[in-house]
């Protein structure tokens, strides 16, 4: 009998595969300790990213052209200097914020790094496997960045090119051209790039917009190459990736959430809160604050048309002293802030309505002051979690307090969600309403009954789309194949994100099997677009959303407060 041969697998499939290739090595990597990302282990990464060739690291997989792009987006998530460190350790929070070593804070992630010495860089891990990851994602990809800028670099036999040459002697001097310079300088840096003129052109201009956190494209470019030549050149010089002791013995722990959730629960104690009806919010820390507070805070000092207008005259970097009023008032009605001291990195605010003076409300808010003044609602808003964290902090955050033997539970009324995500069915700035959150690369899937529909968004100008959303493991790991089958599949989804599902994990335990909290609590969920991974030029490594994003937030924290305050 003849046997039917396996049909070959699709692009979407590979992907798939290659993502939890990618994965599982990781988590092997992580438990042993220590690899190179030149040996076997290393080797196997790269591999699986180059099956993969995610949308964010654009041209990963071509052998001569470096990706600038992805390379902008991963050197404003890793700390300043790093470009040139052969040995980087990821490490739990071990003391090291107490030590003379310099604190570096990339651009784009609330995580402290530590520079050691010339050669060795410690980024501090606090916010579990997920930041693993995507630190080893982006570590890989610069990896490989490096080795295509060392080829070009170099000649067949070893000697250097003269745009090398040119490069070394500009890092000498200082690492900075004047304008005149400039150009030529730009003209040398394209050749060791394998890129057009315009393109290093554009990659510069980029780099130079976060000067205070990331070296300039020369230094970055040269740093790269030079470790990479060093680690071909010289022995006992590899490149190496390494994790301490404490961290693989405390990650997955909760050790951080449940210092963070425990200091949250004092505060509400201590100040004879619990009673309140309590509204969870996770969003960015300014747009609540600044819907209900800057109306009032700043009446008599500028002028708006709308909350949408002030919200954007607040965003402005030369308008520091506005904001300051807002946050100095917000704490004289009600706004206490609760600054991370655990490790979360996630900021709380809780504000007590019953502080709040209803007069001063934008009338764009609606809301009914004799239901604030009867039931005194307590707003938590926590920042955005990463990833897994998510799970870790809302899971202890619904945990009941605990005081000596007796347990008290918190009195939740509703959990909302306002994020950002990746959208599949439309642009940049558009809403997702989901109705589901599924688990990528498991069978796990979270329907829930969302609070917020399709319904409460339109009419305002923006996209709006409802349906399920996929919760993927790493943004920097999807590529059009996985992407193309979530959205046209029987899945139909509209979005991609990092947290939903370890939200409604935490959600459904401690309100459906635990108790802790009501089983008819209110949830929320929404999200603004701020990429389409299915558009070339409209991915996270495209750049930041700007003034864009400013509409999105600020409608649905506007349709969440009401939600609240009526």
């Amino acid at each position: 009998m003849d046997l039917i041969p396996s049909p070959p697998l699709t692009r979407a499939q590979e992907s798939r595969v290659a993502i939890e290739r990618l994965y599982i090595t990781m988590r092997h990597l992580f438990n042993r300790g220590f690899y190179k990302p030149s040996g076997v282990s290393g080797e196997e990464i790269r591999r699986a990213l180059l099956i993969l060739q995610p949308e964010i690291y654009g041209l990963v997989g071509d052998p001569q052209r470096v990706e600038l792009d992805g390379l902008v987006y991963v050197m404003d998530r890793l700390p300043k200097g790093i470009e040139s460190c052969r040995v980087i350790s990821l490490a739990s929070r071990e003391g090291f914020e107490h030590s003379h070593f310099p604190v570096l804070v990339p651009a784009k992630r609330r995580r402290n790094c530590y520079r050691i010495d010339s050669e060795q860089m410690v980024i501090e891990v606090t916010n579990g496997r997920s930041e693993i990851y995507d630190i080893l994602t982006h570590l890989t990809f610069m990896f490989m960045e490096a080795d295509k800028i060392r080829r070009n670099a170099f000649q067949e036999r070893g000697s250097r090119t003269r745009e090398w040459e040119k490069l070394e002697a500009i890092i000498q001097s200082g690492g900075t051209v004047n304008d005149d310079e400039r150009e030529l300088a730009l003209m040398y840096l394209s050749s060791i790039l394998g890129r057009t003129f315009e393109e290093t052109q554009h990659a510069y201009q980029r780099f130079a917009e976060n000067s205070g956190t990331n070296n300039g494209l020369f230094q970055i470019v040269y740093g790269l190459g030079s470790v990479s030549v060093r680690e071909i050149r010289e022995s006992n010089t590899a490149r190496e990736i390494n994790f301490t002791p404490m961290l693989r013995e405390r990650i997955g722990q909760h050790l951080y959430g449940e210092r963070w959730a425990t200091r949250i629960k004092q505060y509400i104690w201590e100040h004879n809160l619990q009673d309140r009806p309590i509204h969870i919010i996770s969003a960015n820390p300014h747009s609540v604050m600044n819907c209900l507070y800057a109306p009032g805070a700043l009446a008599d000092v500028t002028t708006w048309d709308n909350l949408y207008d002030l919200a954007l005259k607040l965003s402005q970097p030369t308008q520091r002293e506005l904001r300051k009023q807002v946050v100095s008032y917000a704490a004289e009605h009600g706004m206490h802030l609760l600054e991370d001291i655990a490790g979360t990195s996630l900021l709380v605010q809780i504000i007590d309505t019953a502080q709040l003076n209803t007069s001063t409300l934008s009338s764009e808010l609606t809301h009914d002051p004799e239901h604030i003044r009867k039931t005194q609602p307590l707003l938590l808003v926590m920042d955005y979690a990463f990833g897994e964290q998510a799970f870790e902090t809302m899971d202890e955050l619904l945990k009941p307090f605990e005081r000596g033997d007796e347990t008290f539970p918190l009195n939740v009324a509703s959990i909302s969600i306002i994020g950002k995500a990746g959208i599949l069915t439309g642009e940049k700035g558009d809403l997702m309403i989901p109705t589901s959150h599924i688990f990528e690369g498991t069978a796990d899937n979270y329907p829930l009954e969302n609070d917020f529909c399709k319904e409460d968004f339109e009419g305002h100008g923006l996209g709006v789309y409802e349906g399920a959303m996929i919760t993927v493991l790493g943004t920097s790991l999807q590529n059009k194949d996985v992407l193309s089958y979530f959205k046209n599949s029987s899945w139909k989804a509209i979005g991609l994100e990092m947290e939903g599902a370890h939200y409604q994990k935490a959600i459904q335990a401690q309100s459906k099997i635990r108790d802790s909290v009501p089983t008819n609590v209110k949830v929320r969920y929404a999200y603004y677009a701020s990429d389409n991974p299915l558009l070339t030029g409209a991915t996270l490594a495209s750049g930041s959303l700007g003034t864009l994003g400013v509409k999105p937030t600020y409608l649905i924290t506007v349709k969440c407060l009401e939600k609240v305050l009526t």
